[in-house]
């Protein structure tokens, strides 16, 4: 495939597909402004490393590690920053929310460590199977299945003690 070729395969399966990227991001940085710009630069990313795409087949867990690594980059860049007086946060809010459905699950979602929590996003929120979780996030399937099992019992300790 040449590199008119590619670049147009690369947009129509992002174009297809954007509203999982932004569920992705969106499930990393927690905000709409972020998950959108999370999801932008890994557009401009996939296009500047389109030659990385060996084989057309894996775009969707090439695009997929793309954005989860834009998203974590993101994160590290944000824990560096100044943080921001309650009061300062309270006059920027324009009152707009988002609104999940389960407050419980996601915020014992939050609480999980990075590693533990990207596992879980990408299986059960984004359907992923081990193997296809261990190429995202480059580690070895025994690694992930591992993650997987913990974040498991840390949720079920977290959701078991919030019923109290």
């Amino acid at each position: 495939m040449n590199k008119t070729d590619l670049g147009t395969y690369i947009t129509d399966f992002v174009m297809q597909n954007q509203e999982k990227y932004y569920r992705v991001a969106y499930q990393y940085v927690r905000n709409r402004e972020d998950a959108l710009d999370v999801v932008h630069d890994a557009i401009k990313k996939a296009y500047s490393n389109m030659n990385s795409l060996k084989n057309p087949e894996y775009i969707r867990t090439w695009f997929y590690r793309i954005v989860v690594n834009t998203a974590l980059d993101l994160l590290r860049k944000q824990k560096k920053n100044i943080v921001i007086d309650d009061e300062i946060l309270s006059n920027l809010d324009t009152g707009m929310m988002d609104k999940y459905e389960d407050v419980d699950l996601n915020n014992s979602l939050n609480a999980l460590p990075e590693q533990y929590r990207s596992v879980i996003i990408l299986r059960y929120f984004e359907d992923f199977k081990l193997g296809e979780i261990a190429e995202i996030l480059n580690e070895n399937l025994s690694t992930v299945k591992r993650r997987l099992y913990k974040a498991l019992q840390i949720l079920r300790i977290d959701m078991i003690e919030e019923d109290y």
